[in-house]
Formats: structure tokens, C-alpha cells, sequence
């Protein structure tokens, strides 16, 4: 009995499907893309919101925090590309808890528990600090948990995380000037994911030795003396 040979046409594809579907590095290339692209959504809005509010009121204390958000959309669309990432669940859900915060912000149309002077004096310290951390920073700058080289110079002989120490204080400031139960829970959340993620991060960088010598050398992570 002679056998029949099976020939599949040449633009068959025999390979398995598990094959054919996209890689694991074009999956979390293309979530990169969707994640900036949310993130420009996120503070395009912010931007609105609190435009408006400086229009109708000419409070200054929400546009010093809009000019740290902007920082932080710029600084991540040119981001560079990290050695080690955490892409465990607890990384992304710290991340998008602490980045949620401002953008769901609202202007509070209620008096002010300082004057606007000190709350803007309090925001500009928090914005100079965020600058400097992000300048010093630059492409090292990233979201997510991950190791992008290895910085210690400038305010980071301070502290080990200058940026969330500048988020604190122009939060408080915000608050401050603009009181509210929706303000405070949002922000008391994302704050408390912010302080996480500090050390979920260092978790991954602590893989590095540089950074463990770097560690030894500049103790606290955010407040002297306190945490």
C-alpha cells in the first residue's frame, strides 16, 4: 500500500500558535507604549482641571504641583531602557497607586487652613527638591521598580529618594491649600504606595553591589532621622 504524503501549501504556517503569538518583549514593549500614553492622558487632564482653577481663583499652590507632574510625564516619555525590572503585581499596583493620586485631585472651592503665601513657599521647597532629584536623575528617571543605573550624586547624598520626599511636601502643601475628604483619601493613598515603592524598589536595586555600598553610605530613604 503506498502511503500519502501530506504537503502543505507554502504559505501555510505549520508552526505551533503558542509560536506565532507576540513575544513576551513585544508584550511589555507595547504595555511601555500604552503606559505613557496613559500617563499623558492622566496629566493632560490634571492640566485642565487646575488651569481653570488658577483662571477662577488664582490659586498658585495647584500649578506648582502641575509643573512637578509635567516633570514627571516628560522624564518618563524619554526614559531609558532599565538593566532589571519588577514586574511583579505588587510593583504595578504600588506604581499605579502612587501615580493616581494627583491626577484625581480636585480644585476644593472651601478656604484655604494657611495663607496662600506660606502654602506656595511650602509648594516651591517640595518643586525645587522634585527638579533637583529629577535633573540629577535624567533618562535614569522611571515608573516602575527597576534599575537604571546607579545615582549618588547631588541631593542624593541626602537621601536615597529626594523625589518622594519633594511629592510629600508639595502634597501637604496642596492639602494645605485646598481641603477636602476626596483630596486627602486620594492622596493619603497614593502616599502611602509612594513610601512601598521606595522600598520595593530598592529591593531590586539593592541587587546591584554599587547600590548596597551606595546604602551604607546615604542611610535614610526619604526623611533624615525618620524613615
Amino acid at each position: 500500500m503506498k502511503r500519502l504524503a501530506l504537503t502543505l501549501p507554502p504559505t501555510f504556517d505549520a508552526a505551533p500558535w503558542s509560536t506565532r503569538i507576540a513575544s513576551r518583549p513585544e508584550i511589555e514593549q507595547l504595555a511601555d507604549v500604552v503606559a505613557r500614553a496613559v500617563i499623558v492622558l492622566l496629566f493632560s487632564m490634571m492640566a485642565v482641571r487646575f488651569a481653570g482653577d488658577f483662571l477662577a481663583t488664582g490659586r498658585v499652590t495647584g500649578l506648582l504641583l502641575l509643573v512637578s507632574e509635567a516633570l514627571v510625564v516628560m522624564l518618563t516619555v524619554v526614559r531609558r531602557s532599565a538593566a532589571a525590572v519588577d514586574r511583579s503585581a505588587r510593583a504595578r499596583l504600588l506604581t499605579v497607586l502612587s501615580m493616581l493620586g494627583p491626577p484625581l485631585l480636585q480644585p476644593a472651592h472651601v478656604a484655604a487652613i494657611l495663607p496662600q503665601s506660606l502654602t506656595v513657599a511650602a509648594s516651591a521647597v517640595g518643586l525645587v527638591i522634585v527638579i533637583a532629584g529629577k535633573l540629577t536623575l535624567g533618562r535614569s528617571f522611571g515608573l516602575m521598580p527597576a534599575n537604571r543605573g546607579v545615582v549618588s550624586s547631588g541631593i542624593y547624598r541626602i537621601v536615597r529618594h529626594p523625589i518622594y520626599l519633594g511629592y510629600l511636601i508639595t502634597h501637604v502643601a496642596f492639602l494645605v491649600a485646598t481641603p477636602s475628604a476626596w483630596n486627602i483619601a486620594a492622596l493619603f493613598a497614593a502616599d502611602s504606595a509612594l513610601l512601598a515603592r521606595a522600598v520595593c524598589e530598592e529591593q531590586t536595586l539593592s541587587r546591584d553591589e554599587r547600590y548596597r555600598a551606595y546604602q551604607q553610605t546615604v542611610r535614610w530613604r526619604i526623611c533624615p532621622g525618620v524613615f
